[in-house]
């Protein structure tokens, strides 16, 4: 755990800051009780170690349109199949290190 820690350190400290930051922005949007700068910067220092920016910008709007997630999760296409891999990865490491 110390490893990854460290490692979103440098990914934070290494990103320039005029980035844009997809997943924190949608999760602050989100209107989600939970929802809040802390735990949506965690899961956006995650997607940053975990997906590509064009993997965020698809996984941010799964917060307006989770039914998008559900398309996409069961589409034939081998990039969509491909993507919900990555996705699933981020999800679980989100969730073990953004955990309150």
């Amino acid at each position: 755990m110390k490893i990854l820690a460290l490692t979103i350190c440098a990914v934070v400290l290494t990103t320039p800051a005029a980035l844009s930051a997809p997943i924190e922005s949608a999760c602050m949007k989100s209107g989600r009780q939970s929802a809040n700068r802390l735990l949506c910067g965690c899961i956006q220092d995650v997607a940053d170690m975990t997906l590509s920016r064009s993997d965020q910008r698809m996984a941010a709007k799964f917060f307006r349109d989770p039914h998008r997630a559900q398309e996409i999760r069961q589409s034939d296409r081998s990039s969509h199949e491909a993507f919900w891999k990555r996705y699933r990865n981020f999800g679980e490491t989100a969730e073990a290190f953004c955990r309150g």
